[in-house]
């Protein structure tokens, strides 16, 4: 497999070298923006709570029409639009939901945008317009329409983690915590959310009784380092990944949990690199857990290379198409993935690192 060409200037870290600990940063935008439809929901208005509290300013508008994002080219509508942080209230459509294979049966979307800076973001060509966080007033409307979704015969899975970080913005919204609770008692259903923030502290010690899985996103360092801006650092997230699962006598949260590898690039060195993640990993989940895996490739589409290059036009991320394979969706959209043998080779590599350490953790799913 060739060693690609992610980091031509970063050395391969060596096993010796002391990981970063840092935590996130708390996410404060400059701007905050309220749509009229949006105060008039209650859950908008906790929101506005929320957000008052922190010391920022809101800006009431006078339609629901997000207006002043754009700016002189693209990385200043970029700059503008993720500092920018607008509650509104959820279009019809959203009641509409979508499957979302393998991650869940639906996604239900709480939010859209994520304050993160992650240069090989999913985001990019997915969602319309500048990447504003959109923070959806109507959440209750949005759990209740889900009930629709529910089957007799086994438990349905919702993703709320589609198009955001729920970790990343619950410090302003309580989104994520209405979640756990709405989920908490359903029994025909079940919630799913993933992050690379560690800010865990607030849903501890909710009543999810098992129907939340808590995953956290994880990557080797060089590529947390060097494509993840704004985020936990690989230290940071497994001690919140620790928190979630501990039992609540040992003062966590109970959660059945789960780890994201995402994206898995074939960087240099990455068997060493990988290998060290999953020694930190097994390292800190040293207790009876429920435990699972999903494994991510790094993938893109024409749309978000174009989107992407825009946003950080000095990315080292590997965007050559000439040493992919191209696989194409029943509607004819073109997504560029790894070559059939080199995924094979990284794929034997994960399942069998996995099933030393974790013999007792399913792989949910490689794609």
């Amino acid at each position: 497999m060739s060693q690609g060409q992610l980091f031509p200037s970063l050395d391969v870290l060596a096993p010796t070298a002391q990981p970063r600990t840092h935590a996130a940063k708390v996410w404060l935008p400059k701007r905050v923006v309220f749509t009229p439809d949006a105060l008039d929901q209650e859950f908008g208005q906790q929101i506005l709570q929320r957000v008052t509290a922190h010391g920022l300013a809101v800006e009431m508008l006078k339609s629901n029409r997000l207006t002043g994002v754009r700016g002189e080219d693209a990385r200043d509508t970029y700059r503008r639009a993720k500092s920018t942080l607008a509650v509104v209230c959820a279009p019809p459509s959203a009641l509409r939901l979508q499957p979302t294979p393998p991650s869940a049966d639906w996604q239900m979307n709480l939010a859209e945008g994520c304050p993160a800076h992650c240069q090989y973001c999913y985001l990019a060509g997915s969602l319309a317009g500048p990447p504003v966080v959109k923070v959806f007033a109507n959440l209750p409307q949005l759990l209740c329409n889900t009930a629709a979704y529910e089957r007799p015969d086994r438990p349905v899975s919702f993703e709320v983690s589609c198009y955001t970080d729920v970790l990343g913005i619950e410090h302003l919204t309580g989104s994520l915590a209405e979640c756990i609770r709405y989920y908490g008692e359903r029994e025909g259903a079940t919630l799913r959310f993933v992050s690379k923030f560690d800010q865990v502290d607030s849903v501890l010690g909710l009543p999810h009784n098992g129907r939340t899985r808590a995953r956290i996103s994880l990557n080797a360092e060089a590529a947390v380092r060097g494509l993840e801006g704004g985020t936990a650092s690989v230290e940071a997230r497994l001690r919140a990944l620790r928190k979630l699962a501990l039992p609540p006598e040992r003062g966590g949260g109970g959660y059945p949990v789960g780890v994201v590898l995402a994206p898995i690039m074939p960087l240099p060195g990455w068997q060493q690199q990988y290998r060290i993640l999953l020694d930190r990993l097994a390292a800190t989940l040293d207790f009876p857990c429920d435990l699972t895996l999903e494994c991510i490739t790094h993938r893109f589409t024409p749309g978000s290379k174009e989107v992407l290059l825009q946003w950080y036009p000095n990315t080292s991320l590997d965007l050559s198409e000439t040493a992919r394979a191209v696989k194409r969706n029943k509607f004819g959209g073109t997504k560029f993935v790894y070559q059939p043998d080199d995924m094979r080779t990284l794929k034997q590599f994960f399942q069998q690192e996995w099933a030393q350490r974790f013999p007792q953790a399913p792989l949910l799913y490689w794609t």
